[in-house]
């Protein structure tokens, strides 16, 4: 696939995250991979915590159309799941079961299908998020996303940015190059 475009996200809406700092330089080098990146911040499309009652008063919200129109632009995805309280964050599941809902004739289903991940997860504990990594990676595959079995957890996440947001540790950033690359090729491959 020629091209092939990916969107890139955290699942945390806090300005200065490590998260959204992981996913901003992922989104960098999957372009230097060659891969057409949309980088968003999920802040930028708030929405009301899923409530069937709600869905059924007033609908899908625009804010998640419009996610679910980005999504349909996309084949790969590079999602940046925070840990909280060893979960994925509210915000990430909130985002992905609004997007998820049948909206009239659109099967919210159909936006995740045939699409291609990368998960990641940042924190400045020791573990560096991977006990999120499996939840957003089961709630990803059961959405119909694959998700490549490659993945990063980053510890001390705090201490791993220089000033301008790039990765300190080269080792590190080789194995995100090796990520991107392996999505690059992936979707150059995929049908």
């Amino acid at each position: 696939m020629n091209n092939a475009k990916v969107l890139a996200f955290a699942g945390s809406a806090r300005r200065d995250s490590l998260n959204k700092k992981l996913s901003r330089v992922a989104a960098e080098r999957a372009k230097q991979a060659g891969l057409d990146v949309s980088w968003i911040d999920l802040r930028d499309y708030p929405l009301p915590l899923y409530d069937g009652d709600l869905e059924a008063e007033h609908g899908i919200p625009d804010n998640a159309r419009k996610l679910r129109a980005l999504l349909d632009q996309h084949q790969g995805l590079i999602v940046v799941s925070p840990e909280y309280n060893s979960f994925i964050t509210p915000l990430m599941k909130n985002t992905l079961d609004w997007i998820s809902r049948r909206d009239g004739d659109v099967d919210g289903l159909a936006s995740f299908r045939n699409k291609v991940a990368l998960v990641m997860s940042a924190s400045p504990g020791g573990f560096g998020g991977m006990r999120s990594l499996a939840l957003i990676r089961q709630l990803l595959s059961h959405l119909g996303v694959t998700v490549l079995p490659e993945q990063l957890a980053l510890p001390k996440a705090h201490e791993a940015f220089d000033d301008n947001g790039a990765l300190k540790d080269e080792q590190l950033q080789n194995r995100l190059d090796g990520m991107v690359q392996r999505l690059a090729q992936v979707l150059r491959n995929w049908s």
